[in-house]
This record gives structure tokens, sequence and C-alpha cells, in this order.
């Protein structure tokens, strides 16, 4: 595989959680698949601010790791996409131990599989 390929399957999954985060700011009663599930339905306005702030950081991360698996030209400063990798890594750890169950069940294997992707892209 490529290294365009792998970055574009990185940046396909990274659009699941953006997704879901869109849905969260603009009130789907989907808060049992994150912040540990604190929120089972419908969060609160401050957090669902901050589920915009965090699908713009997924669609941030997403084209670090596009750029420097040259899908996009931007020419990002190296340290944008040790950044990305560094949290998305963390961000699958963080799933991986929610104490939300679906949380851990629907996100950790997507995470893991975009650490993974991220990993290869580091590699070639």
């Amino acid at each position: 595989m490529t290294s365009q390929t792998v970055a574009a399957f990185y940046a396909a999954l990274a659009m699941l959680p953006v997704a879901m985060h869109l849905g969260l700011a603009v009130g789907a009663p989907l808060g049992r698949f994150t912040v540990g599930g604190r929120f089972p339905e419908r969060l609160p306005p401050l957090w669902r601010l901050l589920a915009l702030v965090q699908a713009a950081l997924l669609v941030g991360m997403a084209i670090a790791i596009l750029d420097r698996g040259a899908v996009l030209d931007f020419d990002l400063p190296t340290p944008a996409f040790w950044l990305a990798l560094a949290l998305t890594v963390l961000s699958t750890i963080a799933n991986g131990v929610s104490p939300s169950r679906p949380e851990r069940l629907l996100w950790t294997p997507v995470l893991l599989a975009m650490s993974a992707a991220a990993i290869g892209v580091a590699l070639r």
C-alpha cells in the first residue's frame, strides 16, 4: 500500500467521529458514545460547543496525515503530523479504557485502525 492510500484510509475513518461530533453539537442523543457516557443522551450546551472543537481537531489531524502522506500539499510543519499521530494514539487508549461500554465498542476499533494508518504513514 502507498502512503497516499494509508493516509486516505485514516482520513476516511476520521470522518466517522467527525460526523458523530457534529451530530452531538446539534443535539443528537449520542452522549453515551463520548466523554465516558457522562451524558447518555444530549450533551449540555458547553459540551456541544466542545464537540464542535473536537470535530475541527479531527479534521485538522486528518489534514496533517494527508499532508504527510502526500495526498495534500499544504507543506505543514513536521510536528503537525507527529502531534496528529500522538493524539490519535492517546485517543485510542482513552476510548479503550472508557467507562462507557458503547464508546469502547464503537470507537476503540476505529481509533485503533486510525492509529495503525498513522503509524503506517510515519513508516513510509
